[in-house]
């Protein structure tokens, strides 16, 4: 019954929420071995801002290359077909849902927020040995793109969910289902799934606020249920070390990581969320 609610209220926002065709593109070219690196980066050459994007990123300490690379087809090789396809899908999806008129939601702050998540996600994935973190930047990136989706196309029913939570995200998921019947995490979930993006991505986000749940990717799901918390903790004070000592000794056994390993991570934050937000941030156009 929750499954089909949920379905019905993304065919409704097909339109809205949608990639744009490049992405859809490259991801055919991608799975299509008659397409060479060479072919994929004309494609790439041909959208000026997604070009210039993929240059900054590649050239930034995300990265970490000692020589710089100057030249799209370059840029393809030196990143790989996976982390391309992260860094296209990330680049259309800030820059397509970052000027949905929302009137319930600041979509500043809800951008400073996910990159926020995506930058800890990755940094725990990376200290956790994650093969190909960059996915896990992804999954913070989109983790709360349900929430758009609700406050569109369910506007009132949604005021009152926030007005419920007083606006505090860890009350938000059980007013949700107190409310609405599902959450922002099964509404994510289902809006990957219907743009195709890899089981990795949609059962991680749908999964993240109840990571056991996870049937395939339950190291991923309790990764970004840690990101996710730590990254809603900096409202608080001292908001950090009481997440951290909230998260489970089992819980942190699965990801490999330690409460010491957690807090040494954090202080990392600010400094690549800066960068990240630089080069990926809203309306950041580069030519």
């Amino acid at each position: 019954m929750k499954t089909a609610a949920v379905k019905q209220l993304i065919a409704g926002s097909t339109e809205l929420f949608s990639l744009p065709d490049i992405y859809f593109q490259l991801s055919e070219m991608i799975r299509d071995s008659r397409f060479s690196l060479a072919d994929i980066g004309k494609v790439v050459a041909k959208d000026p801002a997604l070009s210039a994007r993929l240059l900054r990123v590649v050239n930034s300490p995300f990265y970490g290359f000692q020589a710089k690379i100057d030249t799209i087809s370059r840029a393809v090789a030196v990143v790989g077909i996976d982390d391309l396809s992260n860094l296209v899908l990330a680049t259309t999806v800030v820059d397509r849902f970052s000027n949905i008129p929302c009137e319930l939601i600041d979509m500043t702050s809800f951008w400073i927020r996910s990159m926020h998540c995506a930058v800890i996600s990755r940094l725990l994935a990376k200290q956790s040995a994650v093969l190909h973190s960059e996915r896990l930047f992804i999954a913070g990136l989109l983790h709360d793109i349900g929430s758009l989706v609700l406050s569109q196309n369910m506007p009132e029913q949604y005021l009152s969910v926030l007005r419920a939570a007083n606006h505090d995200r860890r009350l938000l998921p059980d007013f949700e289902l107190d409310l609405i019947g599902f959450t922002h995490a099964d509404v994510g979930r289902e809006l990957l799934k219907s743009w195709g993006l890899p089981e990795s991505l949609y059962e991680t986000i749908g999964c993240y606020l109840a990571p056991a749940e996870a049937q395939v990717h339950k190291l991923d799901a309790h990764l970004l249920h840690m990101a996710a918390r730590l990254a809603d903790s900096g409202r608080f004070a001292d908001g950090v070390n009481t997440a951290i000592a909230e998260f489970s000794n089992q819980s942190l056994k699965l990801v490999r990581l330690s409460r010491e390993h957690i807090a040494t991570i954090m202080e990392q934050v600010d400094e690549e969320f800066l960068q990240m937000f630089e080069l990926l941030g809203p309306n950041k156009k580069f030519h």
